[in-house]
């Protein structure tokens, strides 16, 4: 049976994709600008920030810083929320109050907090951005990692899955590894989007940290170059889009994959 969308959906859509893609239409024109050659329709902005050579350092830095908060907030929350609706899901309320916490808590209260807490560590990890910045990140992206694993997890019969496994032989790192985490794979990327978001878009933190990443460059050119600054967002925002969909492509990738090696079983 075919489902037919009211025409009224249409409409809807249609400016949704409006209110959408008109800002970025006209920053786009506005990018095309210059005040050197004052002509329109050139791409010397997109030039300017192709060139500079801190465009390139900061935003692998933040790539970088993202890759890195994802893996370790996958490496922590993914066990955690395991074990929590296996073994104590009287616990998942509990774990529930507190990502919120991170909503409640501004960035700035928790920069502060994080600074004097972590002041007596090695330098090696408060001084350098893949320390202290990947564990404030983790702290940011603890509800929306919660939150898209929990939805996996409550998705599937955890209790079946484990005992099924174990029934086979399988070790409990075994039965983590290829049959929970396939299952909640498309959690697993929703949080990780989530992250990846965060992180590249994130500056008060790394501003009173002094760290130079990504948004701090970012709102330099936007202080000091008005077009460059049009052209940087746009590109910002490109690039975003673009790491999510490689995210995307490698996880569906990866789960292809493991359907077939099960399958060929």
């Amino acid at each position: 049976m075919k489902l037919r969308m009211a025409p009224s959906s249409y409409v809807w859509l249609l400016l949704g994709g409006l209110y959408f893609f008109i800002p970025l239409l006209a920053t786009f024109l506005f990018s095309l600008d210059s005040n050197t050659t004052g002509k329109c329709c050139t791409l010397s902005s997109y030039g300017w920030v192709i060139h500079n050579p801190d465009f390139w350092h900061t935003l692998k830095t933040s790539l970088l810083l993202a890759l890195e908060t994802i893996a370790v907030s996958l490496v922590i929350f993914v066990p955690t929320i395991y074990w929590v609706h296996l073994k104590v899901p009287r616990l998942r309320p509990v774990l529930a109050f507190m990502a919120l916490v991170p909503f409640v808590v501004p960035p700035i209260v928790l920069v502060v907090g994080l600074l004097s807490v972590y002041k007596g560590s090695p330098s090696w990890f408060y001084a350098q951005p893949w320390g202290f910045l990947v564990a404030a990140y983790v702290i940011l992206a603890f509800p929306y990692m919660f939150f898209s694993l929990d939805a996996g997890f409550r998705a599937i019969d955890v209790h079946t899955l484990t005992e099924a496994s174990q029934s086979l032989g399988a070790s409990w790192s075994r039965t983590l590894l290829t049959v929970i985490l396939p299952n909640i794979r498309a959690a697993a990327l929703a949080g990780s989007f989530l992250a990846l978001a965060i992180v590249m878009g994130e500056f008060t933190i790394a501003s009173l940290a002094q760290f130079h990443t990504f948004p701090i460059f970012l709102q330099y050119v936007n202080e000091s170059q008005a077009y460059p600054a049009a052209a940087l967002t746009l590109m910002s925002f490109g690039i975003t889009w673009a790491a999510m969909l490689s995210l995307l492509f490698v996880g569906r990738k990866r789960g292809q994959r493991a359907a077939f090696v099960t399958g060929a079983r």
